[in-house]
């Protein structure tokens, strides 16, 4: 069995997120933070908003802040020092349009995806995208269908999805709300005249829909917006992963493993440059077949910088997965693909703790189901990776035996990968 030697990745977009409010009908429930930070099943509501957009192949954000905006700065350099992720910051307030154009002066895509930072709505990118692209439009927006609310204005749409009304909010039966997202041109935005501070909702949304060019397409996914108190305790159980059962594994799932210090003995500050270097822990080829029965897929993913410094090439690195693949299917075992980061660059997508080796993964299996997924390994930065992408995070102590638990990346630990196939 052999895998390509080039991973396949696509040219990901860029997304605007507004994270500067203020969090005021929040002041009862959370401290005084900007309303993207306040803590969501342990982590800032900003953590899924960001992570959600990245499985679905964004790999640029520019975020547009303002109140307390040190507190995001420092999450986001603490938190996500590998995203690709630039600020752009409001010096006064400048209302929803306002901070948007001044966002957009950042952008280095003709389209832009554009998110609230209090809002996760589960959208298709793809779709949405596509669907804008295809109508030649300024702006598309993502719409909710909802039942029996207040909270929010009615978009109306005729069946090609070209926008035909705002209705100003009151009690409704049933209508589409406008979710937050939207497709924009960015260009075409920027051409027109705005005041500094302006509405993008009132003074362009509702200004120049009756032109035509502004679509909308509904997207019946998850929704929610965590403005007040009751929607910021029901995202508490709604996101809050459910604690990992090992007896719930079965071929539905999928099993994640680093390799270096995870199946094979690491080099401590070097490489295996070659299949004479590639030595397995005790024990390890058999559990394969074990993990062949219980779990669906199999996947590798592993960093390799050795190749991007040239200290070996990737027929090395194919002649060492040759050998590993060879002994494990000799003690009826299987490895479904193998995934690695070459680069250099710390914000490469592909390179773990970003998410891109678990897209190459789903793309290549689209039947992955993250949340039902576990990520072994024997460095935070897998861990990392696992949380990212949703998945249940298991560590070896292998090369960091003494590792402080518990810990907010890990959801079980165990000695070796043999006695992690013995707790399955």
């Amino acid at each position: 069995m052999t895998f390509p030697s080039s991973p396949f990745r696509e040219r990901g977009g860029q997304a605007i997120i507004l994270a500067g409010g203020l969090g005021t009908r929040l002041r009862s429930v959370v401290s005084d933070v900007p309303k993207c930070m306040a803590p969501v099943a342990g982590r800032p509501f900003l953590f899924y908003v960001i992570n959600y957009l990245r499985l679905q192949g964004i790999e640029k954000f520019i975020f547009s802040l303002g109140y307390k905006h040190e507190i995001i700065i420092d999450y986001l350099n603490d938190q996500f020092s590998t995203l690709n992720f630039q600020c752009s910051v409001e010096e006064e307030p400048l209302g929803t349009g306002g901070a948007i154009h001044l966002a957009c002066q950042h952008a280095t895509e003709k389209n832009v995806i554009i998110v609230n930072g209090d809002t996760l709505f589960k959208i298709n990118i793809e779709e949405i995208s596509s669907f804008h692209q295809q109508q030649k439009a300024d702006c598309t927006l993502a719409l909710k269908s909802m039942r029996h609310f207040d909270r929010y204005g009615v978009v109306e749409i005729n069946q090609a999805g070209t926008i035909t009304d705002f209705k100003e909010k009151q009690f409704y039966d049933n209508g589409l709300i406008n979710g937050g997202v939207y497709v924009l041109n960015v260009e075409n935005f920027l051409a027109k005249n705005f005041p500094t501070k302006f509405s993008f909702e009132k003074d362009y949304l509702e200004k120049y829909y009756l032109q035509g060019n502004i679509n909308a397409i509904v997207q019946d996914s998850y929704f929610i917006d965590i403005g007040i108190p009751e929607d910021y305790s029901r995202v508490q159980e709604e996101l809050k992963q459910a604690p990992l059962n090992l007896r719930d594994v079965d071929q539905g799932w999928t099993l994640f493993l680093d390799r270096d210090g995870v199946l094979n003995h690491d080099k401590v500050g070097s490489y295996i440059f070659n299949p004479g270097e590639f030595v397995f822990y005790d024990g390890v080829p058999p559990v394969f077949k074990l993990f062949k029965e219980r779990f669906g897929r199999i996947v590798i993913a592993t960093n390799q910088r050795g190749v991007g410094r040239n200290l070996m090439s990737v027929a090395d690195l194919d002649a060492i997965h040759q050998k590993m693949l060879t002994i494990i299917e000799a003690e009826g075992g299987k490895i479904d693909a193998i995934f690695y980061a070459t680069s250099l660059d710390n914000n490469d997508i592909i390179r773990k703790p970003n998410p891109g080796m678990a897209l190459q993964a789903r793309a290549r299996f689209p039947e992955i189901d993250f949340s039902k997924s576990i990520m072994v390994g024997n460095n935070i930065s897998d861990m990392e990776f696992g949380r990212n992408t949703g998945m249940y995070c298991i560590f070896l102590k292998t090369t960091i035996p003494h590792i402080e638990l518990p810990h907010p990346a890990i959801d079980m630990s165990f000695n070796s990968l043999t006695d992690f196939a013995k707790a399955l």
